[in-house]
């Protein structure tokens, strides 16, 4: 048989001999060539599934929320510019735009007023100070006047030193309060603060927006807390952004990530709908300010 083969040119299988199953078993070359494909197939399929899964992740990874702004990058135009806070705080381009005065009738007369007024003045404080203020003033300046000419003519009749003064009327004397009170609104152009005024000023708006009505000016209210550290948080990001160099203030900048995540932390186990609403109006992400933060 073996001569018959090898005269014929045919190949001899020889079944090999297992040493641990002490049993024959038969060559396969097409078993063989077959599991190799498969190989192939599935180190080709893994690399696909890998490609996947990093695509995949850089895209989770681009559209993550920011640690440090609280949105997402894609919203960070439009869902800053329409939250609450944004809205509160002084809009600094605006207000350098222009120099334009407007006139305010009140009862002592026409007031010119900046668009907007600063060192803590409101409505109230505005009505007080261009209404009632120059109100009262010339009033007081009429009753005065009329003691002062009194007493003058009395004792200085006679002297051509009384007999050639002019005396103030009602209305010039109205028209000089009007003239003051036009002087210091100049002087009250929020326009006219420094940078320092200008913080002043924004600090004072967020107690004042995130207080509650019983108690205006609640500055150790957790949402008061949390909307002042994003406004130093993003004012300190604007700075680093410009000034990449000072390493210095980003350790600051990390440790005012996390104090405002620790007190929403606390406002979330303490009652969900006040957490809810201030995440609203800062435009933070959960994600932001949830779990382990890295900054």
């Amino acid at each position: 048989m073996f001569r018959a083969c090898i005269s014929s040119g045919k190949a001899l299988h020889i079944p090999a001999f297992h040493p641990k199953s002490h049993k024959f078993y038969q060559h396969n070359s097409s078993a063989t060539l077959g599991s190799q494909a498969t190989k192939r197939k599935g180190l080709r399929n893994k690399k696909i599934n890998i490609r996947n899964t990093e695509k995949r992740l850089k895209e989770q990874e681009a559209n993550r929320p920011s640690v440090v702004l609280g949105t997402r990058p894609s919203e960070e135009e439009t869902k800053w510019k329409n939250c609450y806070l944004a809205k509160v705080l002084v809009n600094e381009e605006e207000l350098t735009s222009t120099t334009e005065l407007h006139p305010t009738q009140f009862s002592a007369g026409t007031i010119n007023l900046p668009s907007q007024l600063g060192f803590g003045v409101d409505e109230a404080e505005k009505e007080m100070l261009f209404d009632d203020l120059p109100r009262v003033t010339a009033e007081l300046e009429k009753v005065n006047r009329k003691i002062e000419t009194v007493a003058m003519d009395r004792r200085m009749q006679s002297e051509r030193l009384w007999a050639g003064r002019k005396e103030e009327t009602d209305d010039e004397i109205v028209d000089k309060e009007v003239r003051k009170a036009n002087l210091f609104a100049k002087a009250l152009d929020l326009r006219n603060a420094n940078a320092a005024g200008i913080a002043f000023e924004n600090r004072r708006r967020i107690i004042m927006a995130f207080s509650t009505p019983e108690n205006p000016f609640d500055t150790g209210r957790t949402e008061v807390q949390a909307a002042l550290l994003t406004y130093k948080i993003r004012k300190l990001w604007n700075h680093l952004v410009t000034f990449k160099r000072d390493v210095g203030n980003r350790r600051a900048l990390r440790q005012l990530i996390h104090d405002r995540a620790k007190l929403l932390r606390y406002l979330k186990g303490k009652d969900r709908d006040r957490y809810e609403t201030v995440l609203e109006r800062l435009a933070l992400e959960p994600e932001a300010v949830e779990g382990e933060l890295v900054v």
